[in-house]
Protein backbone atom coordinates (compact mmCIF):
# COMPACT_ATOMS: atom_id res chain seq x y z
CA UNK A 1 0.00 0.00 0.00
CA UNK A 2 2.83 2.56 0.77
CA UNK A 3 4.14 1.90 -2.69
CA UNK A 4 0.98 3.08 -4.18
CA UNK A 5 0.70 6.33 -1.45
CA UNK A 6 4.18 7.10 -2.95
CA UNK A 7 2.85 7.30 -6.28
CA UNK A 8 -0.18 9.41 -5.46
CA UNK A 9 2.21 11.46 -3.84
CA UNK A 10 4.61 12.10 -6.76
CA UNK A 11 1.48 12.67 -9.22
CA UNK A 12 0.62 15.35 -6.49
CA UNK A 13 4.04 16.93 -6.74
CA UNK A 14 4.19 16.83 -11.09
CA UNK A 15 0.75 18.69 -10.26
CA UNK A 16 1.87 21.56 -8.49
CA UNK A 17 5.38 21.54 -10.40
CA UNK A 18 3.43 22.09 -13.56
CA UNK A 19 1.27 24.45 -12.16
CA UNK A 20 4.19 26.54 -11.13
CA UNK A 21 3.43 25.77 -7.38
CA UNK A 22 6.89 24.32 -6.65
CA UNK A 23 10.21 24.14 -7.62
CA UNK A 24 11.06 20.94 -6.68
CA UNK A 25 15.14 21.95 -8.26
CA UNK A 26 15.80 19.09 -4.95
CA UNK A 27 13.56 15.99 -4.18
CA UNK A 28 14.21 14.28 -1.29
CA UNK A 29 13.12 11.08 -0.70
CA UNK A 30 9.40 10.18 -0.16
CA UNK A 31 8.87 8.46 3.12
CA UNK A 32 5.89 6.63 3.52
CA UNK A 33 5.15 5.22 7.30
CA UNK A 34 1.95 4.56 9.05
CA UNK A 35 1.18 6.66 11.92
CA UNK A 36 1.36 5.32 15.34
CA UNK A 37 -2.26 6.28 16.28
CA UNK A 38 -5.54 5.28 14.23
CA UNK A 39 -6.47 8.38 14.94
CA UNK A 40 -3.71 10.26 12.97
CA UNK A 41 -4.77 8.86 9.31
CA UNK A 42 -3.80 5.71 7.52
CA UNK A 43 -0.52 7.23 6.20
CA UNK A 44 2.25 10.16 6.92
CA UNK A 45 4.43 11.57 5.53
CA UNK A 46 7.17 14.58 6.31
CA UNK A 47 8.02 15.63 2.82
CA UNK A 48 6.71 18.83 3.16
CA UNK A 49 9.62 19.39 5.94
CA UNK A 50 11.90 17.79 3.74
CA UNK A 51 11.30 20.03 0.39
CA UNK A 52 11.22 23.08 2.53
CA UNK A 53 14.97 24.45 2.40
CA UNK A 54 15.48 23.82 -1.33
CA UNK A 55 11.83 25.83 -2.20
CA UNK A 56 12.77 28.49 0.53
CA UNK A 57 9.15 28.36 2.22
CA UNK A 58 8.00 27.30 5.59
CA UNK A 59 7.23 23.29 6.17
CA UNK A 60 3.78 24.06 6.24
CA UNK A 61 2.87 26.39 3.85
CA UNK A 62 4.87 23.39 1.52
CA UNK A 63 2.34 21.27 3.58
CA UNK A 64 -0.51 23.02 2.00
CA UNK A 65 0.40 22.74 -1.49
CA UNK A 66 0.72 19.17 -1.14
CA UNK A 67 -2.34 18.49 0.61
CA UNK A 68 -4.45 20.83 -1.97
CA UNK A 69 -3.15 18.46 -5.11
CA UNK A 70 -3.76 15.13 -3.24
CA UNK A 71 -7.35 16.27 -2.56
CA UNK A 72 -7.90 18.16 -5.76
CA UNK A 73 -8.08 14.79 -7.93
CA UNK A 74 -8.00 11.62 -5.96
CA UNK A 75 -10.87 9.35 -5.46
CA UNK A 76 -8.86 7.04 -2.70
CA UNK A 77 -8.28 9.98 -0.47
CA UNK A 78 -10.58 10.96 1.81
CA UNK A 79 -8.68 13.45 3.75
CA UNK A 80 -5.33 14.95 4.26
CA UNK A 81 -4.34 17.24 7.34
CA UNK A 82 -1.56 18.82 8.45
CA UNK A 83 0.04 18.20 12.05
CA UNK A 84 2.66 19.91 13.74
CA UNK A 85 4.94 21.89 12.21
CA UNK A 86 4.05 19.97 8.43
CA UNK A 87 3.76 16.07 8.53
CA UNK A 88 1.23 15.00 6.07
CA UNK A 89 -1.45 12.46 7.53
CA UNK A 90 -3.18 10.84 5.15
CA UNK A 91 -6.62 8.63 5.57
CA UNK A 92 -8.03 6.30 2.76
CA UNK A 93 -11.35 5.97 1.72
CA UNK A 94 -12.95 2.69 2.63
CA UNK A 95 -12.94 1.59 -1.30
CA UNK A 96 -8.86 1.87 -1.21
CA UNK A 97 -8.40 -0.82 1.50
CA UNK A 98 -11.29 -3.12 0.26
CA UNK A 99 -10.35 -3.17 -3.61
CA UNK A 100 -6.89 -4.37 -2.41
CA UNK A 101 -8.42 -7.26 0.33
CA UNK A 102 -10.03 -8.93 -3.24
CA UNK A 103 -6.26 -8.75 -4.51
CA UNK A 104 -5.66 -10.96 -1.53
CA UNK A 105 -8.38 -13.61 -2.39
CA UNK A 106 -7.07 -13.77 -6.12
CA UNK A 107 -3.54 -14.80 -4.98
CA UNK A 108 -3.91 -17.40 -2.30
CA UNK A 109 -1.29 -18.79 -1.58
CA UNK A 110 0.83 -16.38 -3.28
CA UNK A 111 -0.39 -13.60 -1.49
CA UNK A 112 2.60 -12.05 0.21
CA UNK A 113 4.90 -13.04 -2.62
CA UNK A 114 6.91 -10.22 -4.07
CA UNK A 115 10.35 -9.33 -6.42
CA UNK A 116 11.58 -6.74 -3.90
CA UNK A 117 14.21 -8.53 -4.36
CA UNK A 118 14.98 -8.66 -8.07
CA UNK A 119 16.82 -11.75 -8.46
CA UNK A 120 19.79 -11.14 -6.42
CA UNK A 121 21.63 -14.19 -5.85
CA UNK A 122 22.12 -14.91 -1.87
CA UNK A 123 24.04 -17.69 -0.54
CA UNK A 124 22.72 -18.34 2.73
CA UNK A 125 25.09 -20.70 4.57
CA UNK A 126 23.80 -22.07 8.34
CA UNK A 127 24.02 -24.59 11.48
CA UNK A 128 27.12 -25.84 9.94
CA UNK A 129 27.67 -27.56 13.34
CA UNK A 130 31.05 -29.65 13.52
CA UNK A 131 30.05 -33.42 12.81
CA UNK A 132 31.20 -34.68 16.49
CA UNK A 133 27.89 -35.18 18.28
CA UNK A 134 23.91 -34.81 17.62
CA UNK A 135 22.35 -31.28 17.08
CA UNK A 136 21.47 -29.30 20.47
CA UNK A 137 18.67 -26.90 20.96
CA UNK A 138 21.27 -23.87 20.40
CA UNK A 139 21.74 -25.38 16.57
CA UNK A 140 18.23 -26.06 16.78
CA UNK A 141 17.50 -22.33 16.84
CA UNK A 142 20.22 -21.85 13.93
CA UNK A 143 18.79 -24.02 11.73
CA UNK A 144 15.32 -22.24 12.57
CA UNK A 145 16.30 -19.54 11.85
CA UNK A 146 18.46 -19.98 8.56
CA UNK A 147 15.13 -22.52 7.05
CA UNK A 148 13.02 -20.00 7.82
CA UNK A 149 15.42 -17.18 6.43
CA UNK A 150 15.45 -18.73 3.04
CA UNK A 151 12.19 -18.98 3.03
CA UNK A 152 11.54 -15.22 3.80
CA UNK A 153 14.00 -14.01 1.35
CA UNK A 154 12.66 -16.58 -1.70
CA UNK A 155 8.98 -15.05 -0.93
CA UNK A 156 10.79 -11.46 -1.56
CA UNK A 157 12.23 -12.42 -4.91
CA UNK A 158 15.70 -13.37 -3.79
CA UNK A 159 17.41 -15.99 -5.91
CA UNK A 160 18.36 -18.19 -2.83
CA UNK A 161 20.77 -20.93 -2.28
CA UNK A 162 20.96 -22.91 1.14
CA UNK A 163 24.00 -24.61 2.06
CA UNK A 164 25.65 -26.43 5.26
CA UNK A 165 29.69 -26.26 5.48
CA UNK A 166 31.02 -29.90 6.88
CA UNK A 167 34.09 -29.72 9.15
CA UNK A 168 35.36 -32.89 8.19
CA UNK A 169 39.31 -31.54 8.07
CA UNK A 170 41.22 -31.02 11.47
CA UNK A 171 41.81 -32.08 15.33
CA UNK A 172 37.92 -32.64 16.23
CA UNK A 173 38.08 -35.76 13.57
CA UNK A 174 40.78 -37.71 15.09
CA UNK A 175 39.45 -37.07 18.47
CA UNK A 176 36.23 -38.34 17.53
CA UNK A 177 37.50 -41.43 15.78
CA UNK A 178 39.80 -41.66 19.06
CA UNK A 179 36.55 -41.66 21.10
CA UNK A 180 34.65 -44.12 18.89
CA UNK A 181 38.08 -46.65 19.12
CA UNK A 182 38.27 -45.76 22.98
CA UNK A 183 34.41 -46.98 23.48
CA UNK A 184 35.24 -49.83 21.20
CA UNK A 185 37.75 -51.82 23.17
CA UNK A 186 36.19 -50.74 26.26
CA UNK A 187 32.69 -52.88 25.57
CA UNK A 188 35.08 -55.69 23.88
CA UNK A 189 35.89 -55.91 27.05
CA UNK A 190 39.29 -54.16 27.12
CA UNK A 191 40.66 -51.59 29.97
CA UNK A 192 41.68 -48.52 28.54
CA UNK A 193 41.50 -44.97 29.60
CA UNK A 194 38.74 -42.92 28.17
CA UNK A 195 40.25 -39.19 28.09
CA UNK A 196 38.72 -36.15 29.42
CA UNK A 197 39.53 -34.99 25.96
CA UNK A 198 36.88 -37.24 24.16
CA UNK A 199 33.46 -37.33 23.35
CA UNK A 200 31.82 -38.74 26.30
CA UNK A 201 28.27 -38.78 25.15
CA UNK A 202 25.93 -41.79 24.83
CA UNK A 203 25.97 -41.32 20.66
CA UNK A 204 30.20 -42.41 20.90
CA UNK A 205 28.76 -45.86 22.64
CA UNK A 206 26.50 -46.61 19.63
CA UNK A 207 28.64 -46.19 17.09
CA UNK A 208 30.98 -48.06 18.23
CA UNK A 209 28.48 -51.07 19.31
CA UNK A 210 27.52 -50.60 15.55
CA UNK A 211 31.18 -51.15 14.40
CA UNK A 212 31.10 -54.50 16.82
CA UNK A 213 27.83 -55.31 15.37
CA UNK A 214 29.36 -55.00 11.43
CA UNK A 215 32.94 -55.87 12.31
CA UNK A 216 33.12 -57.70 15.85
CA UNK A 217 37.00 -58.15 16.36
CA UNK A 218 38.62 -57.36 13.21
CA UNK A 219 40.16 -54.27 14.60
CA UNK A 220 40.59 -55.74 18.34
CA UNK A 221 44.27 -56.23 18.07
CA UNK A 222 45.43 -53.74 15.88
CA UNK A 223 47.37 -50.39 17.10
CA UNK A 224 45.45 -46.96 16.87
CA UNK A 225 47.78 -45.30 14.11
CA UNK A 226 46.22 -48.40 12.05
CA UNK A 227 42.59 -48.20 13.10
CA UNK A 228 42.33 -44.15 13.40
CA UNK A 229 41.58 -43.77 9.38
CA UNK A 230 38.71 -46.34 9.46
CA UNK A 231 36.89 -45.13 13.21
CA UNK A 232 37.30 -41.59 12.32
CA UNK A 233 35.52 -41.93 8.67
CA UNK A 234 32.98 -44.37 10.46
CA UNK A 235 32.39 -41.83 13.67
CA UNK A 236 31.95 -38.80 10.74
CA UNK A 237 29.62 -40.86 8.37
CA UNK A 238 27.22 -42.19 11.14
CA UNK A 239 27.10 -38.26 12.80
CA UNK A 240 26.26 -36.79 9.98
CA UNK A 241 23.62 -39.21 9.22
CA UNK A 242 21.91 -38.45 12.45
CA UNK A 243 22.41 -34.62 11.72
CA UNK A 244 20.88 -34.93 8.16
CA UNK A 245 17.66 -36.94 10.15
CA UNK A 246 17.20 -34.54 12.60
CA UNK A 247 17.38 -31.81 10.40
CA UNK A 248 14.98 -33.69 7.97
CA UNK A 249 12.29 -34.18 11.01
CA UNK A 250 12.99 -30.75 11.67
CA UNK A 251 11.63 -29.78 7.89
CA UNK A 252 15.09 -28.20 7.32
CA UNK A 253 16.90 -29.12 4.25
CA UNK A 254 19.83 -27.83 2.07
CA UNK A 255 20.50 -27.43 -1.52
CA UNK A 256 23.91 -28.12 -0.88
CA UNK A 257 26.36 -30.24 1.90
CA UNK A 258 29.89 -28.63 1.69
CA UNK A 259 32.77 -30.44 2.77
CA UNK A 260 35.87 -28.60 3.77
CA UNK A 261 37.91 -31.65 3.08
CA UNK A 262 36.61 -30.85 -0.82
CA UNK A 263 38.72 -27.37 -0.22
CA UNK A 264 41.93 -29.16 0.28
CA UNK A 265 41.04 -31.82 -2.29
CA UNK A 266 41.10 -29.18 -5.08
CA UNK A 267 43.88 -27.56 -3.81
CA UNK A 268 41.56 -24.62 -3.04
CA UNK A 269 43.06 -23.35 0.29
CA UNK A 270 46.74 -23.88 -1.42
CA UNK A 271 45.57 -21.31 -4.07
CA UNK A 272 43.61 -19.19 -1.71
CA UNK A 273 46.95 -18.44 0.25
CA UNK A 274 49.17 -17.99 -2.71
CA UNK A 275 47.49 -15.52 -4.13
CA UNK A 276 47.40 -14.15 -1.60
CA UNK A 277 51.04 -14.15 -0.88
CA UNK A 278 51.36 -12.81 -4.68
CA UNK A 279 49.52 -9.80 -3.51
CA UNK A 280 51.57 -9.07 -0.46
CA UNK A 281 48.77 -9.82 1.53
CA UNK A 282 51.22 -12.57 4.06
CA UNK A 283 54.23 -12.81 5.64
CA UNK A 284 56.30 -15.25 7.38
CA UNK A 285 57.15 -14.82 11.16
CA UNK A 286 58.21 -17.57 14.12
CA UNK A 287 58.19 -20.68 11.53
CA UNK A 288 54.40 -19.49 10.79
CA UNK A 289 52.81 -17.81 8.24
CA UNK A 290 50.80 -15.00 8.82
CA UNK A 291 47.48 -12.60 7.22
CA UNK A 292 47.99 -9.04 7.38
CA UNK A 293 44.43 -8.42 8.82
CA UNK A 294 45.60 -5.82 10.72
CA UNK A 295 45.98 -3.82 7.80
CA UNK A 296 41.86 -4.22 6.56
CA UNK A 297 40.24 -3.59 9.99
CA UNK A 298 40.97 -6.84 12.29
CA UNK A 299 42.30 -5.95 16.00
CA UNK A 300 45.58 -8.17 14.95
CA UNK A 301 47.49 -10.49 12.12
CA UNK A 302 46.00 -13.72 12.00
CA UNK A 303 47.87 -17.01 11.28
CA UNK A 304 46.80 -18.91 8.24
CA UNK A 305 49.50 -22.05 8.61
CA UNK A 306 51.15 -23.36 12.25
CA UNK A 307 54.97 -23.52 12.76
CA UNK A 308 53.47 -27.64 12.10
CA UNK A 309 52.67 -26.63 8.81
CA UNK A 310 48.86 -27.58 9.62
CA UNK A 311 46.86 -24.73 8.06
CA UNK A 312 43.94 -23.22 10.50
CA UNK A 313 40.29 -23.36 10.51
CA UNK A 314 40.83 -19.57 9.03
CA UNK A 315 42.57 -20.59 6.26
CA UNK A 316 40.08 -23.33 4.66
CA UNK A 317 37.78 -20.77 5.42
CA UNK A 318 39.53 -17.95 3.44
CA UNK A 319 39.07 -20.28 0.55
CA UNK A 320 35.10 -21.57 1.25
CA UNK A 321 34.18 -17.83 1.25
CA UNK A 322 36.20 -17.04 -2.06
CA UNK A 323 34.58 -19.98 -3.45
CA UNK A 324 31.15 -18.87 -2.31
CA UNK A 325 31.77 -15.53 -4.30
CA UNK A 326 33.31 -17.20 -7.39
CA UNK A 327 30.52 -19.20 -7.77
CA UNK A 328 28.55 -16.20 -8.60
CA UNK A 329 26.54 -15.43 -5.61
CA UNK A 330 26.18 -11.70 -5.02
CA UNK A 331 25.29 -11.56 -1.10
CA UNK A 332 26.82 -14.08 1.33
CA UNK A 333 24.91 -14.91 4.80
CA UNK A 334 26.54 -16.76 6.77
CA UNK A 335 24.72 -17.38 10.66
CA UNK A 336 27.29 -18.48 13.41
CA UNK A 337 26.68 -19.00 17.15
CA UNK A 338 27.06 -15.79 19.36
CA UNK A 339 30.31 -17.71 20.35
CA UNK A 340 32.12 -16.42 17.13
CA UNK A 341 31.46 -12.65 17.61
CA UNK A 342 35.05 -11.96 17.14
CA UNK A 343 35.30 -13.98 14.08
CA UNK A 344 32.97 -11.51 12.25
CA UNK A 345 35.69 -8.87 11.91
CA UNK A 346 38.52 -11.46 11.03
CA UNK A 347 36.51 -12.92 7.98
CA UNK A 348 35.64 -9.56 6.95
CA UNK A 349 39.36 -8.29 6.58
CA UNK A 350 40.13 -11.78 4.35
CA UNK A 351 37.59 -10.62 1.79
CA UNK A 352 38.40 -7.02 1.85
CA UNK A 353 42.08 -8.45 1.52
CA UNK A 354 40.87 -10.34 -1.57
CA UNK A 355 39.23 -7.15 -3.26
CA UNK A 356 36.00 -8.19 -2.10
CA UNK A 357 33.62 -5.38 -1.49
CA UNK A 358 32.49 -5.55 2.26
CA UNK A 359 28.30 -5.64 1.73
CA UNK A 360 28.63 -8.65 0.19
CA UNK A 361 29.07 -10.83 3.26
CA UNK A 362 26.88 -10.34 6.11
CA UNK A 363 26.86 -12.51 9.62
CA UNK A 364 23.54 -13.34 11.50
CA UNK A 365 24.68 -14.30 14.91
CA UNK A 366 22.75 -16.42 16.60
CA UNK A 367 22.48 -16.02 20.69
CA UNK A 368 21.88 -18.81 23.06
CA UNK A 369 19.16 -20.85 23.94
CA UNK A 370 18.27 -21.70 27.86
CA UNK A 371 15.81 -24.86 27.95
CA UNK A 372 13.79 -25.07 30.95
CA UNK A 373 11.54 -27.79 32.28
CA UNK A 374 9.94 -27.06 35.50
CA UNK A 375 11.86 -23.52 36.50
CA UNK A 376 14.99 -25.28 36.28
CA UNK A 377 17.65 -24.75 33.50
CA UNK A 378 19.04 -27.68 31.21
CA UNK A 379 22.67 -28.25 31.43
CA UNK A 380 24.09 -28.44 27.57
CA UNK A 381 27.57 -29.63 26.86
CA UNK A 382 28.46 -31.48 23.65
CA UNK A 383 31.70 -32.76 25.13
CA UNK A 384 30.55 -33.99 28.57
CA UNK A 385 27.69 -35.46 27.17
CA UNK A 386 24.69 -33.60 29.73
CA UNK A 387 22.84 -31.88 26.55
CA UNK A 388 19.15 -31.77 25.29
CA UNK A 389 19.62 -32.52 21.78
CA UNK A 390 17.05 -31.03 19.60
CA UNK A 391 15.43 -34.74 18.33
CA UNK A 392 14.71 -34.87 22.01
CA UNK A 393 12.92 -31.07 22.27
CA UNK A 394 11.01 -31.76 19.18
CA UNK A 395 9.49 -35.09 20.22
CA UNK A 396 9.05 -33.35 24.04
CA UNK A 397 6.86 -30.15 22.50
CA UNK A 398 6.60 -31.06 18.93
CA UNK A 399 7.76 -29.77 15.55
CA UNK A 400 5.60 -26.59 15.53
CA UNK A 401 6.28 -25.57 18.78
CA UNK A 402 9.65 -25.94 18.72
CA UNK A 403 10.09 -23.92 15.64
CA UNK A 404 7.65 -21.01 16.93
CA UNK A 405 9.75 -20.68 19.94
CA UNK A 406 13.04 -20.66 18.25
CA UNK A 407 11.47 -17.55 15.67
CA UNK A 408 9.59 -15.66 18.24
CA UNK A 409 12.56 -13.71 19.13
CA UNK A 410 15.17 -11.84 17.80
CA UNK A 411 17.87 -14.20 16.93
CA UNK A 412 20.40 -11.87 18.42
CA UNK A 413 18.86 -12.14 21.70
CA UNK A 414 19.42 -14.81 24.57
CA UNK A 415 16.27 -17.05 24.10
CA UNK A 416 14.77 -18.79 27.50
CA UNK A 417 12.99 -21.65 25.95
CA UNK A 418 10.26 -22.62 28.37
CA UNK A 419 9.29 -26.36 27.18
CA UNK A 420 6.17 -26.56 29.62
CA UNK A 421 4.72 -23.10 27.72
CA UNK A 422 5.54 -24.47 24.47
CA UNK A 423 3.32 -27.84 25.22
CA UNK A 424 0.34 -25.63 26.63
CA UNK A 425 -3.19 -25.16 24.91
CA UNK A 426 -4.01 -21.99 25.62
CA UNK A 427 -3.76 -18.60 24.92
CA UNK A 428 -0.60 -18.03 26.66
CA UNK A 429 1.23 -20.00 24.06
CA UNK A 430 1.66 -18.13 21.07
CA UNK A 431 1.80 -20.84 18.53
CA UNK A 432 -1.35 -22.73 19.66
CA UNK A 433 -3.03 -19.13 20.04
CA UNK A 434 -1.79 -17.72 16.32
CA UNK A 435 -2.83 -22.10 15.13
CA UNK A 436 -6.10 -21.75 16.86
CA UNK A 437 -7.14 -18.82 14.71
CA UNK A 438 -6.54 -20.58 11.88
CA UNK A 439 -8.50 -23.44 12.87
CA UNK A 440 -12.38 -21.27 14.63
CA UNK A 441 -11.94 -19.24 10.93
CA UNK A 442 -11.85 -23.07 9.15
CA UNK A 443 -14.93 -24.49 11.72
CA UNK A 444 -16.77 -20.77 10.97
CA UNK A 445 -16.28 -22.33 7.08
CA UNK A 446 -17.77 -25.51 8.15
CA UNK A 447 -20.40 -24.06 9.58
CA UNK A 448 -21.07 -21.62 6.67
CA UNK A 449 -21.49 -24.40 4.18
CA UNK A 450 -24.13 -25.90 6.73
CA UNK A 451 -26.12 -23.57 6.86
CA UNK A 452 -25.85 -23.16 2.50
CA UNK A 453 -23.78 -20.05 2.33
CA UNK A 454 -21.08 -20.39 0.43
CA UNK A 455 -17.69 -18.42 -0.18
CA UNK A 456 -18.22 -16.25 -2.81
CA UNK A 457 -15.01 -15.83 -5.49
CA UNK A 458 -14.06 -12.41 -6.04
CA UNK A 459 -16.03 -11.57 -9.24
CA UNK A 460 -19.21 -11.62 -7.65
CA UNK A 461 -18.79 -10.56 -3.83
CA UNK A 462 -19.72 -7.29 -2.48
CA UNK A 463 -17.77 -5.67 0.24
CA UNK A 464 -19.98 -2.65 0.63
CA UNK A 465 -21.44 -4.25 4.20
CA UNK A 466 -18.16 -4.66 5.86
CA UNK A 467 -18.60 -1.12 8.16
CA UNK A 468 -17.50 -2.34 11.18
CA UNK A 469 -14.84 -0.38 12.58
CA UNK A 470 -12.88 -3.58 13.66
CA UNK A 471 -13.32 -4.77 10.59
CA UNK A 472 -11.14 -2.16 8.64
CA UNK A 473 -8.35 -2.15 11.32
CA UNK A 474 -8.36 -6.60 10.38
CA UNK A 475 -8.30 -5.80 6.81
CA UNK A 476 -5.42 -3.14 7.00
CA UNK A 477 -3.31 -5.52 9.26
CA UNK A 478 -3.73 -8.12 6.35
CA UNK A 479 -2.57 -5.65 4.09
CA UNK A 480 0.57 -4.78 5.49
CA UNK A 481 1.59 -8.50 5.31
CA UNK A 482 3.56 -8.49 2.09
CA UNK A 483 5.44 -4.76 3.41
CA UNK A 484 6.16 -7.19 6.67
CA UNK A 485 7.81 -9.96 3.97
CA UNK A 486 9.54 -7.15 2.46
CA UNK A 487 10.71 -5.75 5.38
CA UNK A 488 11.73 -8.48 6.93
CA UNK A 489 14.08 -9.77 4.18
CA UNK A 490 15.18 -6.84 3.90
CA UNK A 491 16.77 -6.53 7.61
CA UNK A 492 17.40 -10.29 8.20
CA UNK A 493 14.69 -9.99 10.54
CA UNK A 494 12.52 -13.02 11.36
CA UNK A 495 10.74 -12.29 14.19
CA UNK A 496 8.86 -9.98 12.69
CA UNK A 497 6.36 -12.42 11.18
CA UNK A 498 5.77 -13.57 14.30
CA UNK A 499 4.92 -10.96 16.12
CA UNK A 500 2.78 -9.76 12.85
CA UNK A 501 0.95 -12.97 13.29
CA UNK A 502 0.45 -12.73 16.86
CA UNK A 503 -0.89 -9.32 16.39
CA UNK A 504 -2.96 -9.62 13.44
CA UNK A 505 -4.00 -12.86 15.29
CA UNK A 506 -5.50 -10.80 18.51
CA UNK A 507 -7.29 -8.41 16.44
CA UNK A 508 -9.40 -11.45 15.26
CA UNK A 509 -10.47 -13.19 18.00
CA UNK A 510 -11.47 -9.98 19.34
CA UNK A 511 -13.45 -9.23 16.30
CA UNK A 512 -14.88 -12.73 16.62
CA UNK A 513 -15.83 -12.17 20.42
CA UNK A 514 -17.93 -9.07 19.83
CA UNK A 515 -19.42 -10.39 16.24
CA UNK A 516 -21.30 -13.27 14.42
CA UNK A 517 -19.48 -14.38 10.88
CA UNK A 518 -22.49 -16.23 9.95
CA UNK A 519 -26.35 -14.55 10.28
CA UNK A 520 -29.12 -14.44 8.75
CA UNK A 521 -28.25 -11.44 6.75
CA UNK A 522 -27.16 -13.10 3.80
CA UNK A 523 -24.86 -9.83 2.37
CA UNK A 524 -23.34 -9.32 5.26
CA UNK A 525 -22.47 -13.10 5.89
CA UNK A 526 -21.04 -13.32 2.47
CA UNK A 527 -18.57 -9.97 3.00
CA UNK A 528 -17.51 -11.08 6.47
CA UNK A 529 -16.65 -14.78 4.98
CA UNK A 530 -14.88 -13.18 2.50
CA UNK A 531 -13.16 -11.14 4.75
CA UNK A 532 -12.28 -14.44 6.75
CA UNK A 533 -11.03 -16.19 4.20
CA UNK A 534 -8.78 -13.72 3.63
CA UNK A 535 -7.53 -13.75 6.83
CA UNK A 536 -6.94 -17.38 7.05
CA UNK A 537 -4.74 -17.13 3.87
CA UNK A 538 -2.88 -14.64 5.36
CA UNK A 539 -2.04 -16.45 8.50
CA UNK A 540 -1.53 -19.69 6.44
CA UNK A 541 1.01 -18.25 4.59
CA UNK A 542 2.82 -16.42 7.73
CA UNK A 543 2.91 -20.10 9.55
CA UNK A 544 4.17 -21.40 6.01
CA UNK A 545 7.43 -18.95 5.71
CA UNK A 546 7.92 -19.82 9.61
CA UNK A 547 7.86 -23.61 8.69
CA UNK A 548 4.67 -23.89 10.94
CA UNK A 549 1.50 -26.07 9.88
CA UNK A 550 -1.63 -24.18 9.90
CA UNK A 551 -4.59 -26.70 11.09
CA UNK A 552 -8.01 -27.28 10.02
CA UNK A 553 -9.11 -28.59 13.10
CA UNK A 554 -7.68 -28.47 16.89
Amino acid sequence: MKHFVRKLINSALDRAKNNGDLELSVMPEIVVEKPKEEKFGDFSTSLAMGLAKSERRKPYEVAEILSSHLQSSEENIASVKIAGPGFLNLTMKPIFFLERLVKVAEQGDQYGSSNAGQGKKVLLEFVSANPTGPLHVGHGRGAAVGDMLGRLLDKAGYDVSTEYYINDVGNQMNTLGRSTWARYLELQGKVNEFSADYYQGDYIKDIARDIINKHGNEFLNKTEDQVLPFFREYALGSVLDGIKKDLSDFDVSFDRWFSEKNLYDQKLVDTSVSWLRQEKHVYDKDGAVWLKSSKFNDEKDRVLIKQSGEKTYFCSDIAYHKNKIDRGFEWIVDLWGADHHGYVPRMKSALKAMGYDESVFKVMLIQFVSLKRGGEKVSMSTRSGEFETLADVIKDVGLDATRFFFLMRSSDTHLDFDLELAKKESADNPVFYIQYAHARICSIFRKATENGIKLLDSADIDLSPLKNEEEFIMIKKILTFGETIEKSAELLEVHRIAFYLQDLVGTFHRYYSRNRIVSDDHALSSARLFLMNCLRITIRNGLSVMGVSAPDRM
